[in-house]
Parts: structure tokens; C-alpha cells; sequence
């Protein structure tokens, strides 16, 4: 593992009632590296900002959670570098699709995680945005 992760947990022992299966550490410790400050991940291209033509949030999620790999790999990283997600929903009902899906990304990564919900975000057909950083380990 890159970084120490104090108190990984998963989300299916927090929150029973919502059958998810999150990976997550109460908190990260990081040593060195190179930081990657990444800008809210939208459910569009990264290459030409294009939408994506779907209005599923776990579809949404799966292009956000795609773009934030490809970002961190990108710079150099893996997904294990990442360290935290910053998870804004437009709709508490699109809560459990869209962290099953986070789910598959940070399987045994566990990073730091806030989930908020709020009222909108810069464009009515996005139901999620991820904002996420990592860090990488200098080699050596």
C-alpha cells in the first residue's frame, strides 16, 4: 500500500441498511510524493467536455470514477495513490447507486471520503460530481 490508511473500513458495516460496499479509511497518511489536485470530475469526456449521453447516476459515476483514474495514470499514478473523494449528489435517492459504483474503483484502496448532497451542480442533466486527489509516492 502507498500510504498508511488509519482505520479502513467498508461502508456495508457503517451503513447496513444501504448495501453498499465501500472501501474507506477515516483518515490518510501521506509521506513525500507529488500531489494530484484534481477538479471536480464531471459525467463527460475529458478530451472534447462532451456529456455523456446518459441520465443513470451509476453511469455518471462510472465516467467520473473513469476520468479520475485516467488523471491520476496520467500523472504518473495509480489508483491506489488516491487519498480522497469529495462526492456531491443532486438527489439522496441516487446516494446507494452512486457509491456501488465508486465501490468498484476503491476496492482495497480506501481512501477518505465526504459525501454531500446539494441542490445543483453547473449543469442540470449532472447528477454527480467527484472532486479527488492522490498522491504519489516519490520512487525510492
Amino acid at each position: 500500500m502507498a500510504h498508511q490508511r488509519i482505520r479502513p473500513f467498508n461502508t456495508r458495516d457503517t451503513y447496513p441498511e444501504q448495501k453498499l460496499d465501500n472501501d474507506l479509511s477515516h483518515a490518510v497518511v501521506t509521506r513525500g510524493g507529488n500531489i494530484v489536485w484534481m477538479r471536480g470530475q464531471c459525467p463527460q469526456n475529458l478530451d472534447d467536455a462532451k456529456n455523456i449521453d446518459s441520465h443513470d447516476p451509476a453511469e455518471q459515476t462510472h465516467k467520473v470514477m473513469q476520468n479520475i483514474r485516467q488523471l491520476i495514470e496520467e500523472a504518473g499514478g495509480r489508483m491506489e495513490h488516491l487519498v480522497k473523494i469529495v462526492v456531491y449528489i443532486t438527489d439522496v435517492r441516487h446516494r446507494e447507486a452512486v457509491y456501488r459504483t465508486i465501490g468498484e474503483y476503491v476496492r482495497g484502496v480506501h481512501p477518505v471520503s465526504t459525501g454531500l448532497v446539494v441542490q445543483a451542480l453547473a449543469r442540470p442533466e449532472w447528477l454527480v460530481e467527484i472532486d479527488a486527489t492522490a498522491v504519489i509516492p516519490d520512487e525510492g
